[in-house]
This record gives structure tokens, sequence and C-alpha cells, in this order.
């Protein structure tokens, strides 16, 4: 190991066991981190739920009950925590190790690891996966802030959720290029790529690929399944076709052969990995201008920013894809998201970090 490296102890999302697609785009997050920071000479291990399978990462599994998923609740719900939960019983294990590492650094947004900050001896950097959703994990995450650079986030819109932009951390993300083929003839096909719950307004995918009359294949977990069957009865006859949750060979074998990836979130999306990947295969991303989609799509270049919520705007942005050099969105994604460039970022952060007493 290299005199200069790190021990690290990452800490995962509670909602579900990781290679589930339960946590959506952190779970890939932390994947392409872990193996970055391994093959940089970093020395690591993963505490997450059991049952967590991520292909030659170190990962030890935790047992207890999952974590309430964020999105579903409300503004001003209690923060609540099961009996025996997962992340309760994550977070008491990194305490009795903490000694053994240099920094730990934890990827839920759940109140208790923020909360829980002030009492470790050892420095939690936290990577915060969503943009503001409660007025408690508001209020917590803005008390930690005042710990010199230890909150990262993917995007400057997504902090700003929170009031935070100055004051923190923004670290993108990225993914293994050499996972994603360049297709430069796409058949005629749409992709829609995500978890299917109504944040994701899947509905608005198909209705626009229904007026342009080009079919559209889904990918993803079905997180509500009410709502899935509620979008199957509202379009019976729309051209959709719905492959499950796929490995990332699988699911870019299909992704690279589209037109086009069509990213329609109701709320601030705090990064979208689903687009980078898109990108990684020269497919175009058409995605609402609004949170962290409108930050990694050039418009007019490697894809279209349309306004929020216009499935007329989807539609008529899937009428210009002629205009997009697919080879652009791959360059896009070679400058900008490779693992290398996505490693310096956290690498730089941890660093930086360490750099203070605590």
């Amino acid at each position: 190991m290299p005199n200069n490296a790190l021990k690290l102890l990452f800490v995962s999302t509670p909602v579900g066991a990781l290679g589930t697609g339960v946590g959506g785009g952190v779970e890939l997050s932390l994947y392409n981190i872990a193996q970055e920071m391994l093959r940089r000479g970093h020395s690591l291990q993963i505490l997450a739920p059991i049952g967590s399978k991520l292909a030659q990462l170190p990962i030890i599994e935790i047992p207890g009950n999952v974590q309430i998923i964020a999105q579903i609740q409300e503004r001003n719900t209690p923060i609540m925590m099961p009996d025996n939960g997962v992340l309760a019983n994550m977070w008491e294990y990194a305490r009795q190790v903490q000694g053994e590492y240099d920094l730990i650094v934890n990827f839920a947004y759940d109140w208790l690891p923020f909360y829980l900050t002030p009492f470790f001896s050892k420095v939690i950097a936290h990577f915060v996966s969503m943009g503001s959703l409660s007025v408690a994990m508001d209020e917590i995450v803005t008390q930690v802030a005042t710990n010199p650079g230890t909150i990262g986030f993917y995007t400057p819109s997504q902090a700003a959720t929170f009031a935070l932009n100055s004051q923190c951390t923004c670290l993108s993300s990225g993914v293994d290029l050499s996972l994603y083929e360049f297709c430069p003839n796409p058949d005629n096909y749409l992709a829609w790529l995500g978890r299917i719950a109504p944040e994701k307004a899947l509905e608005d995918a198909v209705e626009a690929a229904q007026i342009a009359n080009i079919p559209l294949k889904i990918m993803g977990k079905i997180q509500d399944e009410d709502y899935w069957q509620k979008i199957c009865q509202s379009y019976p006859n729309a051209p959709i076709e719905y492959l499950g949750f796929l490995s990332t060979t699988d699911m870019q074998q299909q992704l690279r052969s589209c037109k086009a990836l069509l990213m329609t979130p109701r709320w601030i999306e705090a990064f979208g990995n689903v687009a980078i990947e898109a990108l990684a295969c020269g497919v175009p991303v058409i995605a609402y201008r609004r949170g962290g989609p409108a930050e990694i799509v050039i418009d007019g270049k490697t894809g279209f920013l349309v306004e929020p919520d216009s499935v007329k705007g989807l539609v008529s942005a899937i009428a210009r894809l002629p205009e997009i050099d697919r080879s652009n969105c791959r360059q896009s994604a070679e400058t900008d998201y490779s693992l290398e460039a996505l490693g310096d970022r956290f690498e730089n952060w941890f660093r930086f970090i360490l750099k203070f007493p605590h």
C-alpha cells in the first residue's frame, strides 16, 4: 500500500441491499468511487445491508430492517427508525471500528449519520445523494456543514436546495467508460431508465413516445407497483416495452441502440447517473431543464433541455434528434465523467477534509 494511501470506511444507503437497484443512482456512485479508490491503492471496507453484492468489492453485511425511503415521506414527517434498523446497526458497527480508518464516508440520505457526527472521534465525510426533501434533514445537514468541507453534493443545483452551494464541495459523478459501447447508428427506439416511482414522472415519457409514435424501452426497478400499473392502464396503446432492472452490461446493450434517453423528473434530481451512462454510449439526452440533468446536458450538442413537465417540449425535441452528432455525446462523457476524473475529485475532497482538525 502506498505511503500516502488512505484507509476508508464507506457506509452505504440503508434502504436496501446494494446491487438490487433500490438505492437508485447512489448505488452506482458508491460502486464507481469504491473501485477507483481501490485502483489507486487505498484500502476500503463497505458497510451495507445483508444481501449486498457488488462485484469484487469488500462488503461487510450488516443485519437489520431497511429504512423507509425518503422520497415517499412528507417534508414535515418526523424522523422514524424501524425496530432493529440496519441504519442504526451499521453506524454502531462504524463506531466500534472507527479507530482502524482515516475517514468514514456516509452515503446515506438519513438524519441519523448527520446527528451522530459530533459523537465520533473519526471525521465523517457526507456525500448527499438527493436535494432537500425534509425540514429535519435540512436542519441537520446545515448544522454539520459548519465542519470545513465535510458535506459533498453532486451538483450546485442540488446544493442550492439546502442553501449551501457556497459552502460545500460539488463532486459530480462518473462511470467506467470501458463498460459502455459507442453506437453511431441507432434503431428507431427511445429509452427511459431509472427507478419507477412518481417523482420520476415516467408517464410523461410514455405519452411523448406515443405522440411521436416511437417505441420506448423502459428499464429500471419498479419501486411503486401501483404507480406502474396506473401508467399501463392510462396508456394502454402506448408503444412501450418494460425490460426490467438490468445489469450494466445488459442495460447498455439496449440503451446504446436507442435514438435518445428521456429524463422526466418531477423533482430536482441531484445528478442523474443515467444521463452520463447514455452519453457514454453516444445517446443524446432529452431532459427537463431542472436539477442535475440541466447541468449535464449541453443543449443542442449532447441533447436537448426542455421546459419542465412539458410533454409537448419532449415531442419537439425528439423531432430535432437528427441535429445531434452522437460522437459529441461520447466525447462529453470521456472529458468530464470518466472514473479517473471522478477519482480525482473524491480523492482531493477526502484529503482536503483530513487537513483540518475535527
